[in-house]
């Protein structure tokens, strides 16, 4: 004959229950700041706008966050910052060429940073980055400086492998940048007011910018009978 749930049983479950909605809140709460920041800006973005839009109080979003600041710096971790860790471990282990895991890196960047809401982070701290000093030291140590750790390993194990020509990795990094910043600020500036018939296709854009660069970074065979550098 089945018994009913024990008090423990229940109170168990009620706990259970209660991290679930915890940590669904939490989610909601950066996902409603990611939104908010991305179209207003940091500045004013207001707190209670963040709160009322993840359907929940302002007192709610500050027992989380203890401030605006610290809700931005968590928004940057969870889409941006918190993810070095994962891509790096995917360039140790890639296979292939150094050609190949360039294509493969910028295009990845497009599927998972580029084309989301994330990528306006990047538009958004260059406009007020001098306004709040705190937030620009804190982005330059989190994204900054790893992201362009992960580029110039990518270039350096060219170099190595004598894949690519000799150059200047730290400036070679952002030859990989440039296009990165340019479609983050074109997708959330004046790509949303170009004509529906002229139209920027961020893949192939990024896809023939990848070719020409390794047309200057790949090392080619001599001709026969060309004379060494």
């Amino acid at each position: 004959m089945p018994t009913l749930p024990s008090l423990c049983d229940l109170a168990a479950n009620a706990r259970a229950k209660h991290a679930r909605r915890k940590d669904a809140r939490h989610g909601e709460l950066l996902e409603a700041a990611l939104e908010l920041f991305v179209e207003k800006g940091f500045a004013a973005t207001r707190a209670e706008e963040v709160a009322k839009r993840a359907g929940v109080s302002k007192g709610t979003l500050f027992l989380y966050f203890a401030s605006k600041e610290e809700l931005f710096k968590a928004v940057v971790r969870e889409n941006i910052s918190g993810r070095f860790s994962e891509w790096s471990i995917e360039l140790e282990n890639f296979e292939g060429s150094s050609a190949d895991l360039l294509r493969y890196c910028m295009t990845a960047w497009w599927e998972r940073v580029g084309a989301t809401k994330a990528s306006g982070i990047s538009k958004l701290m260059m406009s007020e980055a001098g306004n709040f000093p705190e937030l620009a030291a804190f982005y330059q140590e989190e994204v900054v400086k790893p992201g362009n750790d992960l580029i110039r390993r990518i270039l350096q194990r060219g170099v190595d492998s004598g894949e690519f020509r000799t150059l200047d990795v730290e400036y070679g990094v952002y030859l990989l940048l440039a296009p990165m910043m340019f479609l983050a600020l074109w997708r959330h500036s004046i790509g949303h007011c170009v004509a529906a018939d002229a139209p920027l296709d961020p893949v192939a854009y990024i896809n023939t910018h990848i070719d020409n660069l390794l047309l200057g970074l790949t090392v080619r065979p001599l001709a026969a009978g060309a004379p060494s550098a």
